[in-house]
């Protein structure tokens, strides 16, 4: 493995294989047998209702961001030194108009409960963004590949329960953390409403 990064492996024969072999079919029309079973696969592992395949984890941060701000104007919470708020071009305020309001990542990956509760958007003032979502990333690459507390990810799940907001993890990582922890994905996911997750860093 590349050191400088985790996304510039390579695949060995066995997988060229496994890829050469695979059955294939028209994915618009959902005619795809191994992109089915991999969706099927990841909903389960996750406890999600279903999974979609997506060339790029950009992009299914971005698909997942937009499935739950269904209005311009609407706003992310999310860490200062997460993926998404640093990079990612900054797609979810691009392309859906979704406004981004950063909390202070600590060095672990988690950030101050009390700090994002005051990032919370009043409902009753129309001047101001409304907060629909708030995102973690499990591990956390700006962090030094952190694993999250499941305790933490616990708390924050509370918290948006009870103001009605939605829940999205940045899984990217999200297998890394699962071996660390020792214990399945949906150990992690099932306090997320969304999971991203790169199949290029498992």
């Amino acid at each position: 493995m590349l050191a400088r990064s985790d996304v510039l492996t390579k695949p060995n024969k066995a997988m060229r294989k496994a890829m050469a072999e695979a059955e294939v079919g028209d994915d618009v029309f959902r005619e795809d047998p191994t992109i089915l079973k991999i969706e099927t696969k990841v909903a389960e592992m996750f406890g999600m209702e279903s999974a979609l395949f997506v060339p790029s984890g950009t992009m299914g941060n971005l698909i997942s961001i937009m499935a739950h701000c269904c209005n311009r104007g609407e706003e992310i919470i999310l860490g200062d030194q997460s993926h998404l708020f640093l990079f990612e071009q900054g797609g979810y305020a691009q392309v859906a108009g979704v406004h981004p309001m950063p909390v202070v990542n600590r060095k672990d990956g988690t950030f101050s409960i009390d700090e994002m509760k005051r990032k919370i958007r009043p409902i009753d003032d129309p001047h101001q963004p409304i907060t629909r979502v708030i995102s973690l990333e499990d591990t956390h690459n700006a962090c030094g590949g952190r694993v999250l507390p499941l305790a933490f990810i616990e708390e924050v799940s509370a918290v948006a329960k009870k103001h009605d907001l939605v829940l999205h993890m940045d899984g990217a990582r999200l297998m890394n953390a699962c071996y660390a922890l020792g214990c399945p994905p949906v150990d992690i996911t099932r306090h997320c409403d969304s999971v991203s997750m790169c199949l290029s860093k498992v």
